[in-house]
């Protein structure tokens, strides 16, 4: 006699992941109404879960991140696979497995909402820095880029450079690391946001795929990795590791992991970390200079150092090689699509309003009277 079959059904752990999204998308509401509430959750619940995904992920060498992205394709055809294999046992079969893979696109959403959502809810960071961001005159934007512009010119001294006018950074990705660390130490302390823990960056294997996409870095929040990609020039790699290390510090905002990017390198006591932080920053506030008056943007240029021009030079020239592709186009789709999704009314652009913060923050060494024009 056959033994009769049991039942499939969906397991005690999936039920538990719907239950705990609907909590989730209840949290989020709560996030998007009350910033202070958004504010407490991310300094005191999310952080805690960002440590412990990063602490997780930290002694491996490589991005485990990246690994499940390349992983993707492979995951995507058992998926197929399996669908055809148990159609054909019972209707009761597929619907328990596309409630296992449901139950594990919950398990994601979870980790988004209890680890780094709240941080773009919250008081916004000229709040928490106590800076007066309002709009900013072309004149402030003219000042402001001379300013930085002389830092740069003082930095340029020592920097190696190759023919192509790249510099060279003068350390590997781990020292690099340890310096990150050692800055964000100094620009932390006394402070309540960002907190700050040892962590690592991880260099992304597959960088050139990143670089067709436009994609310097990347901070993958279901695996606490912050992501580089060195395909970019030396001088992109010690701010955009910042940036990404900011945003595992909760400040999930793009133009405000710009700005906290800066800071640190700012905070560094290693010249190439400030010149990495300061022509980074320059090239914001100089793209919205060339938008509001060439002849200003004209004149900052004219003053920059000549080394510092070369390597403005190749970058271009770096980059015109990815400039357009199809990958390229469908990236900034989708990261605008996000950011949209998660109240940035600039989408993708808001990585630009950086310069509203920059001219904030060096407001009070402006000349005075500038601004007024």
């Amino acid at each position: 006699m056959e033994t009769p079959r049991k039942p499939v059904k969906i397991s005690l752990f999936c039920k538990l992941l719907y239950a705990l999204a609907a909590a989730c998308l209840l949290l989020y509401f709560f996030f998007v109404r009350i910033p202070a509430f958004a504010d407490w959750f991310n300094r005191w619940i999310s952080s805690v879960g960002r440590r412990i995904l990063s602490f997780l992920t930290v002694l491996l060498p490589f991005s485990f991140a990246e690994l499940l992205l390349l992983f993707l394709p492979v995951f995507l055809g058992i998926v197929i696979y399996r669908v055809i294999r148990i159609h054909s046992k019972s209707a009761a079969a597929v619907r328990v497995f596309f409630g296992r893979v449901a139950a594990l696109v919950c398990l994601v959403a979870i980790l988004f909402v209890l680890c780094f959502a709240p941080g773009y809810y919250g008081t916004t960071l000229d709040e928490k820095l106590g800076l007066e961001r309002t709009p900013v005159e072309t004149e402030e934007l003219y000042q402001t880029a001379l300013l930085l512009t002389e830092k740069l010119n003082d930095l340029a001294d020592g920097l190696e450079q190759l023919n192509s006018g790249a510099t060279i950074m003068p350390y590997t990705i781990a020292e690099l690391n340890r310096k990150l660390m050692n800055a964000y130490e100094n620009y932390t302390v006394g402070k309540a946001f960002p907190d700050h823990f040892y962590s690592r960056v991880k260099p992304l294997l597959t960088g050139k795929l990143f670089s067709y996409a436009h994609i310097t870095g990347i901070y993958t929040f279901f695996t606490g990795e912050a992501n580089i990609n060195t395909d970019f020039p030396d001088y992109c790699i010690p701010f955009t590791a910042a940036h990404e290390l900011a945003h595992q510090r909760g400040v999930a905002r793009e133009d405000e992991a710009n700005l906290i990017a800066f800071l640190v390198c700012y905070s560094s006591d290693d010249a190439y970390l400030q010149y990495s932080g300061y022509l980074n920053l320059y090239e914001y506030v100089s793209n919205a200079l060339y938008s509001a008056d060439y002849e200003l943007w004209q004149d900052a240029w004219s003053r920059l150092d000549v080394r510092v021009q070369k390597e403005e030079r190749a970058y271009a020239v770096f980059f015109e090689q990815y400039r357009e592709n199809v990958i390229g186009t469908a990236s900034e789709q989708i990261n605008d699509l996000y950011l949209h999704s998660q109240g940035a009314e600039a989408g993708a652009r808001s990585y630009n309003l950086v310069v509203d913060l920059a001219v904030a923050f060096f407001r009070d060494r402006l000349p005075v009277g500038d601004g007024t024009t």
